[in-house]
């Protein structure tokens, strides 16, 4: 299995932004650059979780395969809403450390939320025009919310990982 690599995704959005000899970049590549940022923050939770639940050192396996491919974008970004908030619901209590979920995924949580909606808006709103710091902007927001994540302790890591991939009922 060939792993998506997140910090290439980023790569290509930075190279997304690049003005062409003539004029600023095309609205179609700043589009890519901003949806490109959004699926490296995306890339970087499914290989998190597959290195956690089934091993780095298993990559090549069909079950690794399925776990990456079972993180899913609406859960994540509800998951995200929820802990962004000050305070998360009560159903995710049991199953978050005793001291709370931290700052570091509070803000990367905060991060996939903002991705999530300006990767919606690049790739199916018409009306909105993007410019380049725009798209400097979410490919600054998907590194520093990585960069968070992984300056987290390995507790809240394990536990927003698992809530990524598993549903409170």
């Amino acid at each position: 299995m060939a792993i998506v690599n997140f910090e290439h995704l980023l790569d290509q959005a930075e190279s997304l932004c690049v003005a062409p000899p003539a004029g600023p970049p095309r609205q179609v590549d700043l589009r890519r650059a901003i949806s490109a940022a959004y699926y490296g923050i995306f890339h970087f939770v499914a290989r998190a979780t597959a290195d956690e639940f089934v091993g780095r050192v298993r990559r090549r396996e069909a079950r690794y395969s399925l776990v990456y491919r079972g993180l899913d974008h609406r859960h994540l970004r509800d998951l995200c809403v929820d802990l962004a908030k000050t305070s998360p619901p009560r159903k995710l209590a049991p199953f978050l450390p005793a001291n709370g979920i931290g700052a570091s995924i509070q803000a990367f949580a905060s991060g996939v939320v903002d991705l999530q909606d300006k990767r919606h808006n690049a790739d199916y709103d018409p009306m909105v025009r993007f410019n380049t710091a725009d798209a400097h902007l979410a490919i600054a927001t998907a590194r520093s919310a990585i960069a968070r994540f992984e300056r987290a302790s390995a507790t809240r890591q394990k536990a927003f990982l698992t809530l990524a991939l598993f549903k409170p009922r």
